[in-house]
């Protein structure tokens, strides 16, 4: 049955559960072929109502903040997984409560923490995060073995005299990448580091593995999950926010107004800065349902949102027919990195947060007012 967005507030995202699935079963295959343990990267999606659901697939939560930890930990209520590239004292009593893992940047972090881990009355797993100093991202922004990254630790600063409480490593050096790159990625892990992965537990092989793509190649990722199981006998991990909800989420807007400067263009209720801020950080260009590349389709707009901000521009578009005030778009693939990097700039409303499944149909979570945009001042 094909959802009515129409009846969808706007703006709105919308998830469609049967999508979710789709992709969770996928991922629930590679545990069951593998043994390995696949975790929620709540940096791309925390849509927490769903959690129940996601955790019938998945083995827990990978955070990056105490709030990401306790949100899972409150919500999914399995393993809880996180790293920061640094902790903050007031907070790490807290995040010793509500983790399983803990992930340390640095050697002088864990030097830092190591005591209070060791006297916690909850044993947690400890780990090093380090980096290979090899990845294949080409977006600057999102490379974590850039020059002078502060994510992880270098073969060169790297202190084995200092791992006795570690039990594993991690390392994160994908971003929508296929399986052949952590082929290679791992070849360089195996040359820096081999030697300590036998003294470990387990392995944390990271996000950015685009393992719900049409054309994923998961017959390579098995390979390397095995290799690590086997070779090193680690317990492996993996922690994809991507591949969970790829291509799951909509959003749903309205046109406002068409004005004309030397080609039409389309204003939206729904913004690039606020609602869907990757269209401008990666940068990338979201699908609509009905629509086309520039000159594809009969009519060509320029899509924009209802801030200020001159460049708050999603893209051009053709359609069949003209657009009109009222007309509904319905953007493709906006449930990763959408609602959790949203904001109120210009104060601009949150749009509402939806699901759809067969049994219950559209069904609207929550929905966001003025309140939402004066708590985060003062």
């Amino acid at each position: 049955m094909d959802i009515n967005f129409k009846a969808a507030p706007s703006p709105s995202y919308v998830v469609d559960e049967r999508l979710l699935i789709k992709n969770l079963e996928i991922l629930k295959s590679v545990q069951e072929r593998t043994g390995c343990r696949i975790l929620l990267a709540q940096k791309a999606f925390s849509m927490f109502s769903l959690y129940p659901l996601i955790g019938r697939y998945l083995s827990g939560v990978a955070s990056s903040s105490l709030f990401e930890a306790r949100l899972g930990y409150e919500e999914m209520g399995k393993e809880v997984h996180i790293y920061s590239p640094a902790y903050k004292e007031s907070e790490f009593d807290e995040i010793l409560k509500v983790s399983d893992h803990i992930v340390f940047n640095s050697f002088s972090q864990w030097r830092r923490f190591r005591e209070r881990i060791e006297t916690a009355p909850k044993k947690v797993a400890c780990g090093i995060r380090i980096n290979p100093e090899y990845s294949e991202v080409e977006t600057s922004l999102y490379d974590p073995c850039a020059p002078y990254s502060r994510m992880g630790v270098t073969e060169s600063g790297f202190r084995p005299e200092e791992l006795e409480g570690i039990d594993g490593l991690h390392f994160h050096t994908l971003c929508e990448q296929n399986s052949d790159v952590l082929e290679r990625t791992l070849r360089t892990v195996e040359r820096k580091f081999g030697k300590y992965l036998k003294k470990m537990k387990w392995i944390n092989l990271g996000g950015g593995h685009h393992i719900t793509k049409p054309g994923y190649d998961i017959e390579t990722l098995i390979r390397c999950i095995l290799l690590m199981k086997e070779k090193y006998g680690l317990q492996v991990y993996l922690e994809p926010g991507e591949a969970v909800a790829l291509n799951s989420g909509y959003l749903v807007s309205t046109v406002l107004d068409i004005v004309e400067n030397g080609m039409k263009v389309a204003i939206l209720d729904a913004s690039a800065t606020c609602h869907m801020p990757d269209v401008l950080e990666m940068p990338y260009r979201p699908g609509i349902i009905g629509a086309g590349k520039p000159g594809e389709k009969a009519f060509t707009y320029r899509l924009g949102g209802p801030t200020c901000l001159a460049g708050d521009v999603i893209g051009d578009y053709s359609f069949e027919e003209p657009l009109k005030v009222g007309d509904r778009l319905v953007f493709r693939d906006m449930a990763i990195y959408s609602m959790v990097k949203n904001d109120t700039f210009n104060g601009v409303g949150l749009p509402a947060i939806a699901a759809y499944n067969d049994t219950e149909g559209l069904r609207i979570i929550r929905q966001f007012g003025y309140e939402d945009f004066k708590m985060r001042l003062s």
